[in-house]
């Protein structure tokens, strides 16, 4: 890895990257003279490339990471807070981890378009065009990984998802601070509810629940409902929360009510969980590659046989919304 060039701000940088064509570059939110969002919202317009974002951990910090996301960025480290000394070394290897990643991302100039023309009707104008998941056994459960390019891919998810479809339980890789953010702008664009998983919680249809960030998130049963389970566990497979924790619970706790989708994201979390998952007679979808920003979860998925159907992104919430709604599904209480 060489660093080719630094610049101290966004008109300097325009230049050197014309001049020295980098394959990643790393963007903070918050520079002199034009902020990150609009620099990298021009950026991706004219020459989309992989772009990692350095945010601050504030709540505007997140709420532009999430709209950073959106405009195509890869993926973001948080700044540590001022005065903590151990958190630099951490960043360093955060950074470099994820460029190396980001070196290797898929980069779509769809992924370009401005938040308010790709998402702003989503709500109003997605679910008239997808099959209906009504009178779906409240015994459902929809469980989703992601990891890199995974906010938007959940996002493609979950607005085609009608008010009355199951429950369903996401964990996104992701730190603390920055998933009440990523929630909340899901719930804003979404038929369905999108809250951060609270511990205990019951887990009802037409709601969706995301691992909060540095916790880790699994489904278990209190009587005859589900309930969120979110606690301060140790790092599985280097993560905090981790897909495979959440895939194992749906395994053990759900079974073939189960519905399991592999997105997007780097490395093998949750493939031997979702295979558990297949095992106990889940039906499960996973993301194929040509739709991906990194393709390495979704393929070891596959790798370790746990896919029922592997398809495109845009394809999945449809054939999801068809199994649910089916009479003929094998998988039917």
């Amino acid at each position: 890895m060489e660093c080719v060039g630094v610049a101290n701000d966004p008109l300097v940088a325009r230049e050197m990257i014309r001049e020295l064509n980098p394959d990643v570059i790393t963007l903070d939110v918050e520079m002199p003279k034009m902020d990150g969002i609009e620099f990298l919202g021009r950026l991706m317009r004219l020459r989309p490339m992989p772009v990692l974002m350095i945010s601050t951990l504030t709540e505007r910090g997140a709420e532009v990471t999430m709209r950073a996301l959106e405009l195509g960025a890869v993926d973001f480290v948080a700044k540590p807070r001022i005065g903590v000394a151990d958190g630099i070394a951490e960043l360093s290897s955060q950074i470099v981890e994820k460029v190396r990643i980001a070196a290797g991302a898929h980069i779509k100039r769809s992924l370009a378009m401005p938040a308010s023309t790709n998402v702003g009707n989503a709500k109003q104008s997605s679910l008239g065009q997808m099959p209906t998941a009504s009178r779906v056994s409240t015994e459902k459960l929809v469980c989703i990984g992601a990891s890199t390019g995974g906010t938007e891919a959940i996002k493609e998810i979950l607005v085609h998802m009608p008010a009355d479809s199951p429950g369903i339980v996401i964990t996104q890789h992701m730190p603390a601070g920055f998933t009440t953010s990523f929630a909340a702008r899901l719930n804003s664009l979404c038929q369905i509810t999108v809250q951060e998983a609270t511990n205990g919680s019951r887990i009802l249809p037409g709601h969706a629940y995301i691992a909060p960030g540095g916790k880790q998130f699994r489904v278990d049963r209190s009587g005859a409902n589900y309930v969120c389970v979110v606690e301060d566990g140790e790092l599985v497979n280097r993560h905090k929360p981790s897909v495979e924790v959440l895939f194992k619970s749906a395994a053990k706790v759900v079974g073939r009510n189960a519905f399991g989708v592999m997105l997007t994201g780097m490395g093998n979390d949750g493939a031997m969980a979702m295979k558990e998952m297949r095992d106990a007679g889940s039906y499960n979808y996973v993301q194929d590659e040509a739709s991906c920003i990194v393709f390495g979860m979704p393929r070891e998925a596959i790798l370790h046989g746990a896919a029922d159907e592997v398809l495109p992104l845009t394809d999945i919430a449809p054939a999801l919304l068809v199994k649910l709604g089916s009479t003929t599904d094998r998988y039917r209480v």
